[in-house]
């Protein structure tokens, strides 16, 4: 089935744009603390998860050693972006937080550089200063009354998502050069969130064990929603489709993101602040614009 949508790789990533665009909204509806929903998302999401890795185990063998390690790695940089990118939520809204979680397509190709010898391409380097000028309008810094409870916290809480999900791909994309089994590193990684997700929770003091029933429905639909289907979907599609191409398709994400978000939860961001949210998604696309036929990142799977 999975190697099925892989034949249909356009149709395929602008579902998973959709479905990851609720993720931010989800988690505001469960109205759960940041550790308690980056914890359940990733735990409802290991059964399913669990019985594709094994289907793809018994169809290609056990993963072993070096896999596995960086899967556990990409998973604690995964709790880390989860439960920073939840506190973005509550303090800027889960549209614009969205959106500045996907600042991590500019930083993935500095960290890249800077780590792994790989040079960015110069597109990454122009689109720099457009995200910079985006970050700073979300922020608020230039206006009075933006909206969120505290945007510029808000913003600072975004771009730092957005450089532990760069450690998370990293990680993952070193671990996972089979894209035959995707389900694999994507189960591993997300136990490990789970496990890391409920010691950083534990730390913080925020971490509930128990939230209602109504919550528990909603996170359970996030994890589904977003941590299964949308990223399935989106990384079984990417490598099969030009850079160029998956950018301005995943665009859609946080555009359905902040449009949802007005509709469902009223969020209502001021002018300034779209026009940030604006320049993200330029730098975005100009990120990825001239690069070769693989995309250097992946989606904003905290979003």
């Amino acid at each position: 089935m999975l190697r099925g949508v892989g034949q249909r790789p356009v149709p395929a990533v602008l579902v998973g744009a959709v479905a990851i665009a609720f993720s931010g909204i989800l988690f505001r509806l469960s109205h759960v603390s940041p550790s308690t929903g980056a914890f359940y998302r990733c735990v409802w999401a290991l059964p399913p998860l669990w019985v594709l890795a094994r289907l793809e185990d018994r169809r290609y063998g056990n993963r072993r050693g070096r896999a596995l390690w960086l899967a556990w790695l990409a998973g604690a940089f995964l709790a880390v972006d989860l439960i920073i990118w939840h506190n973005a939520v509550e303090q800027v809204g889960a549209g614009l937080a969205t959106v500045l979680g996907n600042t991590q397509v500019v930083l993935v190709g500095l960290l890249a550089w800077a780590l792994l010898g790989e040079r960015p391409h110069r597109s990454s380097l122009a689109a720099i200063p457009v995200v910079g000028i985006g970050v700073v309008l979300i922020s608020g810094v230039l206006e009075q009354g933006a909206y969120g409870s505290n945007p510029r916290l808000g913003a600072v809480y975004g771009v730092l998502a957005g450089i532990a999900y760069s450690g998370f791909l990293l990680s993952l994309r070193q671990g996972s050069r089979d894209l035959r089994r995707p389900a694999g590193p994507l189960f591993t990684a997300t136990l490990a969130s789970a496990v890391f997700c409920s010691a950083i929770g534990a730390g913080i003091g925020d971490l509930d064990l128990t939230p209602s029933l109504s919550a528990t429905g909603w996170l359970i639909l996030l994890a589904f929603s977003s941590q299964i289907v949308g990223w399935l979907l989106i990384s079984i599609s990417l490598p099969r489709l030009p850079a160029v191409v998956t950018s301005i398709l995943l665009t859609l994400q946080p555009v359905c993101s902040v449009v949802f978000a007005a509709l469902i939860v009223d969020e209502s961001p001021s002018e300034l602040q779209l026009a940030g949210g604006a320049c993200i998604l330029l730098g975005l696309v100009t990120a990825t614009f001239g690069r070769g036929p693989v995309p250097a990142a992946e989606p904003e799977l905290a979003g």
